[in-house]
């Protein structure tokens, strides 16, 4: 079951962006669950050197919904080149994992 997981992360400039998209993705059941967090950014863009607070998101899925969240994320993500990480969950509690399950629409459904 726990190859049927996953952790995606991303970051946003705000909470209003973060929230705005992250809502989409839980209304549309390509998430079960979001968790953010402010965080300071360290990065080089444009030949620059950044440093920029952002809101982290850590957005729990099935894996097999990434191809969509990853989509979503494309079109909605307010980033011209957003960060989009998928990691695989190795393991965790079966009742959670089921619960994310259950709260995910599996990808062969329609909206």
């Amino acid at each position: 079951m726990t190859d049927d997981a996953c952790i995606i992360l991303t970051t946003f400039p705000d909470e209003s962006a973060a929230g705005r998209v992250l809502d989409g993705l839980l209304e549309k059941r390509l998430a079960a669950c979001v968790q953010t967090l402010p965080i300071q950014s360290a990065y080089r863009w444009e030949g620059e050197l950044r440093r920029d607070p952002e809101i982290l998101a850590l957005i729990k899925t099935q894996a097999a919904l990434y191809p969509e969240v990853e989509t979503f994320l494309g079109v909605h993500h307010p980033y011209e080149e957003p960060e989009i990480l998928r990691l695989p969950v190795t393991g965790g509690s079966p009742g959670y994992l089921r619960w994310l399950a259950a709260e995910t629409r599996s990808p062969s459904e329609t909206d």
